[in-house]
């Protein structure tokens, strides 16, 4: 009887969460881009008013739900000096969000390599790189990434397009990894 009002219980009550890390450089869109996450994903919130935004220092956290699915968002700074935290948060997190900003063709390299140093332990703008042209740059981290799921999902923070795309991927790919189960955490 246990087994079965306990499993009623997780039913109605809890959902599987799912941490996910918005990691990028400084000022490459990852608030703006949670923001736009929190705002098409959560039935009630408002948003801040994007022009707003600053650059963050140690972290934001946004949580949205999707289907029976939970995603806690740790939104970290890009800043340099605090890139070499980001490992820290690995533990913890079902996936990688890396967000870069594809009209800042001069911070390219920087990003690539501040991609590739994380794994050691586009439309709608003039002048933004492709898809293919950020694959090219990035694929010697290949290697790095493993057999881990990967997709260059372009999308536009400011305006939200492709957000939702680049989510709904994401909660497949977290909820089909059996290699990392999701924490049960009831429903507030």
């Amino acid at each position: 009887m246990y087994t079965l009002l306990s499993g009623l219980y997780k039913y109605m009550f809890q959902k599987d969460e799912y941490c996910i890390l918005i990691l990028g450089l400084d000022n490459a869109g990852k608030t703006t881009f949670l923001e736009q996450t929190k705002t098409k994903f959560s039935k009630n919130y408002k948003g801040i008013n994007l022009s707003k935004i600053t650059s963050t220092v140690g972290l934001n956290i946004g949580t949205i739900d999707v289907g029976k699915a939970r995603l806690m968002f740790w939104d970290l700074g890009g800043q340099e000096e605090l890139q070499s935290l980001w490992d820290k948060y690995y533990a913890e997190s079902h996936g990688i969000i890396y967000v870069i900003d594809s009209t800042d063709e001069e911070r390219l390299s920087e990003s690539k390599e501040a991609f590739g140093k994380s794994f050691d332990t586009q439309p709608g703008f003039p002048n933004c790189l492709s898809v293919p042209d950020i694959k090219t740059a990035f694929s010697d981290c290949a290697p790095k990434i493993g057999k881990r799921d990967c997709l260059v999902q372009p999308c536009t923070a400011l305006t939200g397009d492709g957000v939702n795309e680049g989510i709904e991927w994401m909660v497949k790919c977290v909820i089909r990894n059996i290699h990392r189960p999701p924490r049960q955490k009831d429903i507030t």
